[in-house]
């Protein structure tokens, strides 16, 4: 594969990168290119050399969405970040996918279990509002009481929350690194 043959598909590979990016990158492999003509190699050598263009291009768009998540943590670049690196081989459809959903069910589980103790007096109060007969202390305390366990869990998904994403994003990093490095001694 030529030079022009191998950016061209690095190029189109890279389309999830901005373009100022994908000129950095593009910049780079050229330079990679005119250092290893200048030792004498062909370009079909150093193409060789380098190894696939679309597996590059898959690892730099994975460190990308990996980065992106370290920059602002927001649900989207999560997902796009896990996207990018089960892209990066099957095998990590099973080692990626399978923490994030377990992880992601665990999050959304204990949410909903705070709001919901939260929201136990107000439900106790529309129940009363509807049903006024069947108003006893008990339940209001009881519903009071569940709030307040509410907050704490809520406070405490807050913390398990942040603390869970940052230790995904660096399993991802993790898993690019070692995608990374078994693609480099095969």
């Amino acid at each position: 594969m030529t030079k022009n043959e191998f950016l061209a598909e690095l190029k189109a590979s890279l389309k999830k990168i901005p373009s100022d990016e994908r000129q950095d990158i593009l910049q780079d492999f050229q330079e990679h290119f005119d250092i290893g003509l200048e030792e004498g190699k062909t370009e079909e050598e150093i193409s060789a050399s380098l190894g696939s263009p679309q597996q590059i291009a898959k690892e730099l768009v994975a460190n990308y969405r990996v980065e992106m998540v370290e920059d602002k943590v927001t649900t989207g670049n999560i997902f796009r970040a896990v996207w990018a690196v089960i892209g990066l081989g099957f095998f990590n459809l099973i080692i990626v996918l399978g923490p994030f959903v377990a992880l992601a069910g665990i999050i959304i589980a204990g949410w909903i279990i705070g709001i919901t103790f939260v929201a136990a007096p107000l439900l106790v109060l529309i129940n009363v509002a509807v049903y006024p007969q069947i108003f006893e202390f008990f339940d209001l305390f009881f519903s009071i009481a569940l709030a307040g366990l509410g907050l704490f869990i809520a406070i405490g998904m807050f913390f398990a929350t942040r603390s869970l994403t940052n230790g995904f994003v660096r399993y991802l990093k993790y898993n690019v690194r070692l995608v990374k490095g078994g693609l480099k001694h095969a």
